[in-house]
């Protein structure tokens, strides 16, 4: 009996150890199972608050661009109105002056002696006529006599007559010259800055010959073009931005005057630009850009510019719907530089959050949240 009792027991203990051990392993295999079923699970991408934004109605004003050179319509050249050597200059480049300043002086000599000629040459045909004068007054008191014939007293009259004449053209070749003595001083004709010197002292100058060119900048123009298309949307007296080369900050302008017609071959229409520099902050040839912005009456669906990507010309989006990743295709329109926003005219319906930033190695489809939010639980299939 001690025999059967010693074996039962030992038996006994082998089926609980057996027992023991597939309860074990059935235990390990669940685990496992778990461990697996988590690790396919795909993640779940979050992204903060910050990082996510919706489209906003708001009014873009379009901006009109336009450049050219700055010029400065007070521009004068001053030019020889008498022929001869150049005696003297008194200005260099640089050098300020004001209107009516004598800048140079042109030889005389030759001119002197010309106008000593002509004055002696006037003098004698004055003579010429008071002598004529003096014998048709005299024919007169005898033709009143009938002492003379009547055709003498007409040719008296003609001789008169044409010694009056020849007075009178000596008279004004006189003043010709006397006008050119006083051209041969070089004078100022506005105030302003010399901008170039032509000619040196003790060149040989011919009539019209340029000497010096001035320039007043206390205003400045901008010529630029802009298409058909946009001018129709400016016109005299709009306020305008100049940016000029050279200076951080933009200038404050205005529309001066519109081109009636546009430019052969560019269908383009010239536009120019008044520039106040009272104190002469800006000088004229600098490269200037100008920049007109128009309001918007009409509230734009907009995102900032960041949230779109490109790709192939196609602009796109990632948005957030229904706990996953989205890639939408949309059309933009205007594009508003200094606030940063883009209008969208399709693709995207209104309060869809959309990723501010661009970020690399999404996928569409992709299970994604804003941080604080509950995910959404995706179905997965467990394998046995």
């Amino acid at each position: 009996m001690r025999r059967r009792a010693v074996a039962v027991g030992g038996v006994s203990l082998v089926m609980l150890g057996a027992l023991g051990w597939w309860a074990a392993r059935a235990a390990s295999g669940t685990t496992a199972l778990s461990a697996a079923a988590a690790a396919s699970a795909p993640m779940v991408l979050e992204f903060s608050a910050r990082e996510v934004v919706t489209a906003q109605r708001l009014a873009l004003p379009s901006v009109v661009e336009f450049s050219g050179a700055l010029v400065a319509p007070g521009t004068a050249v001053v030019r020889a109105k008498a022929p001869g050597r150049l005696l003297s200059l008194a200005v260099a480049e640089g050098q300020r002056v004001r209107a009516g300043q004598v800048l140079g002086q042109i030889d005389q000599s030759e001119l002197a002696s010309r106008l000593r000629e002509r004055e002696a040459a006037t003098e004698a045909a004055r003579a010429q006529f008071t002598l004529a004068e003096r014998q048709h007054r005299a024919n007169e008191g005898l033709a009143a006599q009938q002492f003379i014939a009547p055709t003498a007293l007409e040719t008296s009259l003609s001789q008169m007559n044409a010694a009056r004449a020849q007075w009178q053209s000596a008279q004004a070749q006189l003043d010709t010259l006397r006008l050119a003595q006083r051209d041969a001083t070089l004078t100022a004709p506005i105030a302003g800055i010399v901008a170039k010197r032509q000619v040196l002292p003790g060149e040989q100058l011919a009539v019209e010959q340029a000497v010096l060119t001035i320039v007043d900048l206390a205003r400045l123009e901008l010529a630029g073009l802009v298409g058909t298309h946009e001018v129709a949307r400016l016109r005299p007296g709009l306020a305008v931005q100049v940016q000029v080369e050279g200076h951080d900050q933009p200038a404050q302008a205005r529309i001066e005057r519109i081109a009636p017609a546009a430019e052969p071959g560019t269908r383009s229409i010239g536009v120019t630009v008044a520039l106040p520099n009272p104190d002469e902050r800006y000088r004229a040839g600098p490269y200037a850009v100008a920049r007109v912005v128009l309001d918007d009456a009409t509230p734009r669906l907009t995102l900032p510019a960041t949230a779109l990507t490109s790709a192939s010309g196609q602009e796109h989006v990632w948005t957030l719907e229904a706990g996953k990743l989205m890639r939408r295709a949309v059309t933009t329109g205007r594009r508003d530089a200094a606030s940063g926003r883009v209008e969208l005219l399709a693709g995207l319906p209104e309060g869809v959050p959309v990723l501010l930033a661009r970020f690399d190695n999404l996928r569409e489809g992709a299970p994604a949240r804003v941080r604080g939010e509950a995910a959404v639980p995706v179905p997965m299939a467990v394998s046995r």
